[in-house]
Formats: structure tokens, C-alpha cells, sequence
């Protein structure tokens, strides 16, 4: 099911504009989420802001943004203030700078986005700017203020449409250095030959069936027990048989591998 839209505004290279549209390229929807409740009642739980010094529940309407000035002093900033000082790049995804596609590391990539064409018109300024930066291979550089805070994007053209990636800014990456400098410089040439064979038997093309969460999958398991607990249990006329063990012996397991093993080798 594709998500709505959470950001609509304009592409913009030069003097090409399309009006476009964004959405999340990833969700967390399907995750278990819990709700807290009162372990005694059952009820849930409800959270509320609390005025610290009267003690009583602030309405939403009340609530304001503040910015120490010092203890227990705040110069105190509206929605309407905050708007004042939006910048341009609230509705407008302007392009300033490309890079080549390879260049762009893998650390600074935070959160990618769906960027696609919001109406007909658009379309062809869209595909225009798309098509120029896959020949060129390149992706391009620029700013995108969401949740009013300004962050820097990266557009990499992708089939028909653009993801947008937002970036992590330079002082947010800590440098790699600082961690890699006392490890060997080189590995034992012999055993380098011995990995690579490894890793030429493992090798796969990449598939999403290649990652999981084991933690969802026993989570989804638990709650499917804890619901069956819940249902009045059948009479049964007589016990069921326990279900046979799981348990596999490793030993076993060892010498089927080896033989496996041996068994492709000599097929091969």
C-alpha cells in the first residue's frame, strides 16, 4: 500500500521547476507496538504535560517553545514565531551542487525518501532533471527544511522516479580514524586466499528475504500464545501426546554438513 504524501513543494535546477511530492521510502508500521498500561486495572496509561511549579496538566494549547536564558528563565517562542523564520527551502528543493553517485559514503545516508512528480504538468521537468543526472551519474546536493530543522539532501536518481536521501551534516560523523588506527595494516597474505574462497560460496544477489528480525518474529509468537492462553481451554477427552523434541544433536548436525559437503564437492 503506497503512503501518503507527508511533503509537497517544488524541484527546482536553475530555471526548471516542477512541483513534487515526498514520501517515506521506509516504515515501521508493522512493528509490534505496545501501549503502557496500569498492570493492576489494565487500563492504559495516559501521559500529559505537568506545569512544574503549580503541578497542574498544561492545555495543548498553552504549550510553547522555550529557550534557556538561565535557571528557570526562558525567552518563550510561539508557532507563529517559529514560522516567521522558516527559510525558503521549506517548500522548495533547490539543487546547487551535484556530486558523482559513488563519491556520497554510506555513514552520512540518514533516511531515504520516494520524490516523484506531483501532477501531470510536472512530469517532464521531472523526468528532464532525473534523466540528465543518471546519464551523467551523478546525484545532486541540497537542503530541505523538515520538522523546521534544515537538512541536507542528496537526490539519486532511481528508475522512474528520485530518492531522496537526507544526510548527516560533517560534525555529526565521528571520524573513522579515531577508531580503525590500531588495527593491522595488513592481514596474513595466506589466509586472505582461504576467505576469499569463503565468500565466493556465500555469495548471493541481494534480496530483503536475506534480513530479518528474529526479536518481531518471537514477539509475534509470544502475543499469538499469550491470546490462545486467554481463549477458555476444550474439554478433551484425553491428553495429547507432547510434541516431539526440537532438540537437534550437533554432533549430528556436524557430520550431515561434512557430508553434504563432501557430497557437492565430488558432484562438482
Amino acid at each position: 500500500m503506497m503512503a501518503r504524501p507527508y511533503w509537497k513543494g517544488y524541484l527546482k535546477l536553475s530555471l526548471v521547476t516542477c512541483p513534487v511530492n515526498m514520501s517515506p521510502a521506509t516504515s515501521e508500521s508493522e512493528k509490534v507496538r505496545f501501549h503502557t498500561l496500569n498492570k493492576e486495572t489494565g487500563n492504559r496509561v495516559v501521559s500529559q504535560y505537568i506545569d512544574s511549579v503549580t503541578g497542574k496538566p498544561v492545555k495543548d494549547g498553552n504549550e510553547a517553545k522555550g529557550y534557556a536564558r538561565g535557571e528557570n528563565d526562558y525567552v518563550i517562542l510561539t508557532e507563529d514565531d517559529l514560522d516567521a523564520v522558516a527559510l525558503d527551502t521549506v517548500k522548495t528543493i533547490d539543487i546547487e551542487k551535484f556530486a558523482p553517485a559513488e563519491s556520497i559514503e554510506w555513514v552520512y545516508l540518514e533516511k531515504p525518501h520516494y520524490l516523484m512528480p506531483d501532477d501531470a504538468v510536472g512530469n517532464e521537468a521531472f523526468a528532464v532533471i532525473r534523466d540528465a543526472m543518471e546519464a551523467d551519474k551523478v546525484v545532486g546536493i541540497s537542503k530541505l527544511v523538515v520538522g523546521r530543522r534544515e537538512k541536507a539532501v542528496v537526490l539519486e536518481p532511481r528508475d522512474e522516479g528520485i530518492v531522496l536521501w537526507s544526510l548527516r551534516f560533517g560534525d555529526e560523523v565521528r571520524p573513522e580514524e579515531a577508531y580503525f588506527e590500531d588495527i593491522d595494516d595488513e592481514a596474513d597474505p595466506d589466509l586472505v586466499p582461504l576467505v576469499q574462497q569463503l565468500i565466493k560460496k556465500k555469495i548471493k544477489r541481494w534480496s530483503p528475504d536475506m534480513v530479518s528480525d528474529p526479536i518481531q518474529e518471537n514477539l509475534l509468537k509470544l502475543i499469538e500464545e499469550k491470546k490462545k492462553a486467554l481463549k477458555p481451554k476444550k474439554k478433551t477427552a484425553k491428553a495429547k501426546e507432547a510434541p516431539a523434541s526440537n532438540v537437534i544433536n550437533i554432533m549430528d548436525a556436524l557430520r550431515k554438513s561434512v557430508a553434504d559437503e563432501l557430497k557437492s564437492r565430488k558432484a562438482g
